[in-house]
């Protein structure tokens, strides 16, 4: 296997273990929150607020592994 073989897998995993993790944090965080939207109707303002803070953070973790695997792609 040659470097740009090995360059190019490690980018793939990159961004696919990068990706999977923030996925399944974004879909558990709207799971809750609409659980507990649906538990108590009134507190909906504040639950919104929290999750999208949360899932805002959550992707960032998604857009540090695209950053990742373009720089093992392109600069190493």
């Amino acid at each position: 296997m040659d470097v740009e073989s090995a360059r190019q897998i490690a980018a793939a995993l990159a961004i696919a273990f990068g990706a999977m993790a923030p996925a399944l944090a974004i879909g558990m965080l709207a799971s809750k929150a609409m659980e507990a939207i649906g538990r108590n109707p009134e507190a909906s303002g504040s639950i919104l607020t929290n999750m999208i803070l949360a899932l805002a953070f959550a992707e960032a973790i998604a857009i540090y592994a695209l950053v990742v695997a373009l720089a093992i792609k392109f600069v190493a």
